[in-house]
Parts: structure tokens; C-alpha cells; sequence
């Protein structure tokens, strides 16, 4: 069965540097979490930690409510039944690709072990390819090996660092699915280490932002992406820009293209300096709009362009436009707001939760300024 991962308050240090700094979160048994950061922000360090590789200077790792690290505890890697996938697969070249996968079964009956390795080639999708050697497999399959290798045991928890980052980024992105569905079907628990955060989206039901040995934001990928509670994790996660506002007397938040209010009561008193968050996906093309902006830049993407445009007082926004829209740098275009949630932060306290839910404008408020055609 699954198990139920708590990571809890968890501090580590090499030497006298500090690596993790009370560090916490949990995942639901057969769900997938995700370590998301740049490197040397301490998530691979919170790998080791879970598999036993290191010890915790305090806080606790256990695995169903049985405590496998603390300050005085250790249970060794061997016993923790958790299935780890490398950055480097790290498969036998000596043994062939049944045999890498048989390596974690030798204490199994023959004919029972058998059985689970031919399951698990149809697993992986490598059923005629048992006989062949690691080093006679492209990168992904060797993936696949790896992959099958650490599911073969049947681990209560599986971690995965890194593992598709030795794969060009076709692969990885598809691998990233494939993983996905395996892990689902075989309803491993799973924590997932990587830099890349369309790995992260495509296979994480939740994710963990790491800063400096800390979890910033710990989230489904949708409230990341649209309701991210610090700048740093507005900034790392997705694309986007930030437009200078001002907090009116009335609760509203003005920026250049007009005014919102937030669902929730003010959080700020009235001439607060704040800075909204503006995804692609926020900026409309709209023919019909009022409001205008220059195309700075623009990259195509095959179904749609990626539009970088500058606003009549300055501002900068991106905008995602389907590709038949084909506007030339320099060219106006009109361009209209749907905010389905306001994201800001005040400008003195850049780093401080401040997310918050946000309704539409009226069809036509008064502080839009329309420039000149």
C-alpha cells in the first residue's frame, strides 16, 4: 500500500552550513509531490533525508506515523522500504535490462521473481528489450529501466532527483506523462526533485517552491501559477511582469490599465504602493479595445505568438495571441484585462504573503486611460 510521507519541521547542516531550515510538508498516500527550485536551494539535501542517506539535525521524517529519522533516530535505507530513481539512472552495464530490474528481488522465489520483472517491462513499455544491455538503450528507455528497477520491490515511496535531466526536452516532456501515468496506476507515493518547472507541472499534484533551505510555497500547481503568496515565488513560477499600482480609498488597486477590486477586504490602507502581477494569459488581444500597446517583442510558438508589449505610460505586459493574429514590432494592438485573481505585493514588502482574489473591472472604469490611435 502507499504510505503517507510527514516531513516535519525538518533542520540539516553540512558542517556548520546550513542546508534545511525547518522544513516541513506531507503527502496523501498515492499522491505525487514535487521539490521545486535552483540548485543549491537544499531539495536534494530533503531527498537524502527521506531515504536515510543523511541523518536530520531536528524534526522528524516518517512513513505511516513510524518515525524512520529524528534527532537520536536513524533507520537505515534498507529498511525503509522507499524506491529511489537517480539523476544518472545508475544501472549495471554488467547486467542486462531483466536483470537490472530483478536486482531489488533476489530474496524472491525464481518464478515469482520472473513474473514481476515481465510485468514491469509491459509496464514500462519495454516488453520485447529484456535481454539487451543498458548501454544498447536510448536515454529514455534506459529511464524506463531505471524506473522499473526502484517499482520492483514494491516501495512504500518512491523518489525520484533529477530523473529526466540527461533527456533533450521532447523527451523529457513526454517521459514526465508516462511517469505520471505509471506511478497513478501503481499507486506509488512519489517525491519528485527537479529545476524544471514544467516537469513539476506535468507530473506533481503538489509542489513545494525551495528558497535558501526553506519551502516558500507549498501548493497545487493551478494556486502557484495564479495565486503565488510571496514575489520570489511569483517570479519563479511562469512567466509574468509587474505593473505599479496604487491602493485607493475605496479598497480598488489602480494600475495603468484600470481598476480592480479585490474580493477580500483591503489589505493595504489607501495610497499603499503595490506592484499586480500580470500573466501571458491575463493580456487579451482585443480589436475592439480602447486601450493600446506597442509590440516590443514577439515569439512564435506555433499556435500562438508570445507578445512582449509596452504600455502608453511605460509599463511592460506579455501576451499570449494566437498565431494568426501576426503583428509586426512597433505595430499597436488593442489589448483588454481578464483577471481572475489579482496578485500583488506591496513595493516595502516585496516578500510578504499578499495574494489575493480579484473581480473584474466595470465595462468601462473611469481611470482607463485610452491613447490615441
Amino acid at each position: 500500500m502507499p504510505a503517507r510521507l510527514d516531513f516535519t519541521d525538518v533542520s540539516h547542516a553540512y558542517a556548520r552550513t546550513p542546508v534545511l531550515q525547518g522544513v516541513s510538508f506531507s503527502v496523501e498516500p498515492g499522491k505525487i509531490a514535487c521539490l521545486l527550485g535552483a540548485s543549491g536551494c537544499g531539495k536534494t539535501t530533503v531527498l537524502r533525508c527521506i531515504a536515510g542517506f543523511e541523518p536530520v539535525r531536528s524534526g522528524t521524517v516518517a512513513l505511516d506515523g513510524i518515525v524512520m529519522s529524528a534527532k537520536n533516530v536513524l533507520v537505515p535505507p534498507e529498511k525503509r522500504r522507499i524506491g529511489v530513481v537517480f539523476q544518472d539512472f545508475a544501472l549495471f552495464p554488467h547486467l542486462t535490462v531483466a536483470g537490472n530490474i530483478a536486482f531489488g528481488l533476489h530474496a524472491s522465489p525464481a518464478a515469482e521473481r520472473h513474473a514481476r520483472v515481465q510485468e514491469l517491462l509491459e509496464i514500462v513499455g519495454l516488453g520485447q528489450l529484456g535481454a539487451q544491455y543498458p548501454q544498447e538503450l536510448s536515454g529514455g528507455q534506459q529511464q524506463r529501466v531505471a524506473l522499473a528497477r526502484a517499482l520492483a520491490p514494491r516501495p512504500q515511496l518512491l523518489l525520484l532527483d533529477e530523473p529526466f535531466s540527461n533527456l533533450d526536452v521532447e523527451m523529457r516532456e513526454r517521459l514526465s506523462v508516462e511517469v505520471r501515468d505509471i506511478l497513478k496506476r501503481e499507486r506509488i507515493t512519489a517525491v519528485l526533485v527537479t529545476h524544471d518547472q514544467n516537469e513539476a507541472f506535468n507530473i506533481a499534484d503538489m509542489i513545494g517552491i525551495m528558497k535558501d533551505g526553506r519551502i516558500e510555497q507549498w501548493d497545487t500547481p493551478y494556486r502557484l501559477y495564479h495565486e503565488p503568496l510571496t514575489r520570489y515565488a511569483a517570479d519563479f513560477i511562469g512567466q509574468g511582469t509587474f505593473l505599479p499600482g496604487t491602493v485607493l480609498a475605496n479598497g480598488r488597486i489602480e494600475v495603468e490599465l484600470g481598476q480592480f477590486m479585490p474580493d477580500a477586504a483591503p489589505r493595504w490602507p489607501a495610497g499603499t504602493a503595490v506592484d499586480v502581477l500580470l500573466r501571458p494569459d491575463d493580456v487579451l488581444h482585443d480589436d475592439e479595445s480602447p486601450l493600446q500597446a506597442t509590440v516590443l517583442h514577439r515569439a512564435f510558438r506555433g499556435a500562438e505568438f508570445l507578445y512582449t508589449l509596452q504600455l502608453q505610460q511605460g509599463g511592460q505586459v506579455f501576451s499570449l495571441v494566437p498565431s494568426h493574429h501576426n503583428h509586426a514590432i512597433g505595430e499597436k494592438i488593442g489589448i483588454r484585462l481578464e483577471l481572475d485573481h489579482l496578485v500583488a505585493f506591496a513595493r516595502d514588502a516585496a516578500d510578504k504573503p499578499a495574494a489575493v482574489n480579484a473581480q473584474q473591472p466595470a465595462a468601462a472604469p473611469a481611470a482607463v486611460s485610452t491613447p490615441a490611435r
